[in-house]
């Protein structure tokens, strides 16, 4: 498979590489986009419910009260449910601007941005990604395979460009499942469960550049939701 999961307690065989890059990727708040009503990327996207504000809000605190490692680079997908989650962490963690990386967004979709998910059959066919690997989701958008490809290169971009540094990505539930599918060796046309992350969890990658492995060191932290 090439990357590994590392002991929860930092014991066993895995416990000798060495952290260049930490990537901490984290789910959006609760949002208004789902599968009804607009096709929710740059331009159908409403942006966080109240709900959403909240949950970002408490992972803000978090982060500035639990002594978890210092973040040194905090950017967002170009989509505004992420825009409005990453600029509320920004607030709490003292950043004064928040770099916007399209390689961070959802599935690309295209000219299906803010088309109704009504009207999507009639206009662009069936939805069913995994079924249909290499069809886009509408035209200018990824493919599953593509989105895919998308999400190993950027991880490995980002370890590239930010030897040293924590990096902290806020992105989308489909990116992060991504990343776990290419870096663990999961089929990506795998149906026998699902990866949901929770609204605003914290999925964390540790890159060793010597060997050019990730390592998972957490999946979904959301203890910042608790209680």
């Amino acid at each position: 498979m090439g990357d590994r999961v590392a002991p929860a307690d930092g014991s066993g065989p895995a416990a000798a590489y060495r952290v260049d890059v930490r990537l901490i990727l984290v789910r959006h708040g609760d949002a208004h986009a789902g599968f009804h009503g607009p096709i929710g990327g740059p331009v159908g996207c409403r942006g966080l419910t109240d709900i959403g504000r909240r949950q970002a809000a408490r992972l803000g605190e978090h982060l500035t009260t639990n002594g978890r490692p210092a973040v040194d680079v905090l950017l967002t997908s170009q989509i505004p449910r992420a825009i409005e989650t990453a600029g509320i962490i920004a607030r709490a963690l003292g950043f004064d601007d928040v770099p916007q990386d399209c390689d961070l967004c959802e599935v690309h979709t295209g000219e299906a941005d803010g088309v109704d998910w009504a009207e999507y059959p009639s206009r662009f066919g069936s939805f069913d990604m995994a079924a249909e690997p290499d069809r886009v989701f509408a035209p200018g958008g990824d493919s599953w395979n593509g989105f895919h490809d998308r999400v190993r290169a950027t991880m490995d971009r980002i370890a590239d460009e930010h030897i040293g540094q924590t990096v902290m990505a806020v992105c989308h539930a489909g990116v992060i499942a991504a990343s776990l599918r290419v870096r663990l060796g999961v089929p990506t046309d795998a149906v026998s469960a699902r990866l949901v992350p929770t609204h605003t969890g914290l999925t964390e990658w540790e890159h060793d550049r010597s060997n050019g492995q990730w390592t998972l060191r957490s999946y979904d932290d959301a203890r910042h939701l608790d209680g």
